[in-house]
């Protein structure tokens, strides 16, 4: 009885979570009279053709999608191997400050990105990387969470496989990439797919920094089909549907780590 009333309960927040993205994809098949209709409209609708058309043709989207999947691998790679490295060498080499610096990096994440949004403008505006994708990757690549995570991944790697590699004569980096990064894949891939959903659904900075519609990433793009006129939201929602599908698909690919990861993580 206690189980079956725990899987009926699993089963019901599972469709109150779905639903919304569920009926995301349903209104992406109907047009905006539909959707505002009540009671609305639970099944796929014909008007998907006309949507995409509407989507597609004659705007950037396509362009604008392939530059927002090459922003966020760009990010992630980068990001991951700092927040890599650097959590390595915080969890496996003691030195001087190194409390303290791990103190520093947690302080970070209590820190509202708004605080340092200007700065970063300033700082961009310097260098003279507005509208361009390294001022959209480049200042996040130290990621704080990212740190401390892969700290705390580390710090369950043996210290007795280390000095046996140094005995085989192997270098500190040949150590790290070669025995350390396969360790810990699980925690690896749910870093990588957190910095990815980070930078995939990242809106307000690449809207500051970036001014040509053919620079602009999905999130930006779909903002500008709201205009001060009336939105076709039928094509918003569709948009937004199409956006969302890559990361469902990392997900899928990378569940089994993503599942091991987070439960190595709750057993430590």
């Amino acid at each position: 009885m206690r189980s079956l009333l725990l899987h009926s309960v699993l089963i019901v927040g599972g469709i109150v979570s779905l639903f919304p993205i569920y009926w995301m994809f349903v209104a992406g098949t109907r047009p905006s009279s539909d959707i505002f209709s009540a009671p609305p409209a639970l099944l796929p609708g014909d008007f998907l053709p006309e949507n995409l058309d509407n989507l597609f043709a004659g705007t950037t989207f396509a362009g604008n999608l392939l530059m927002s999947l090459v922003v966020a691998a760009v990010y992630t790679t980068v990001a991951g191997l700092v927040s890599a490295m650097a959590g390595f060498a915080l969890a496996k080499y003691p030195f001087r400050g190194r409390q303290a610096l791990l103190i520093v990096i947690i302080v970070t994440m209590t820190v509202p990105f708004q605080v340092t949004l200007v700065p970063l403008f300033e700082m961009m505006t310097t260098l003279g990387w507005l509208n361009s994708l390294q001022a959209v990757i480049l200042p996040f690549t130290f990621n704080a969470f990212g740190i401390f995570f892969m700290r705390q991944a580390f710090l369950g790697f043996p210290n007795e496989l280390m000095e046996a590699a140094r005995l085989d004569g192997a270098s500190e980096l040949g150590i790290f990439y070669r025995i350390a990064l396969p360790a810990i894949r699980p925690a690896l891939a749910v870093l990588g797919l957190l910095l990815f959903m980070f930078q995939w659904n990242s809106f307000l900075w690449p809207l500051l920094v970036l001014t040509n519609p053919d620079l602009y990433t999905a999130p930006v793009f779909l903002a500008t089909l709201v205009g001060l006129g009336e939105a076709d939201y039928g094509v918003l929602l569709l948009g937004t549907a199409i956006a969302t599908i890559p990361t469902m698909i990392l997900f899928l690919i990378f569940q089994k780590q993503f599942v091991t990861g987070i439960l190595a993580g709750a057993i430590k």
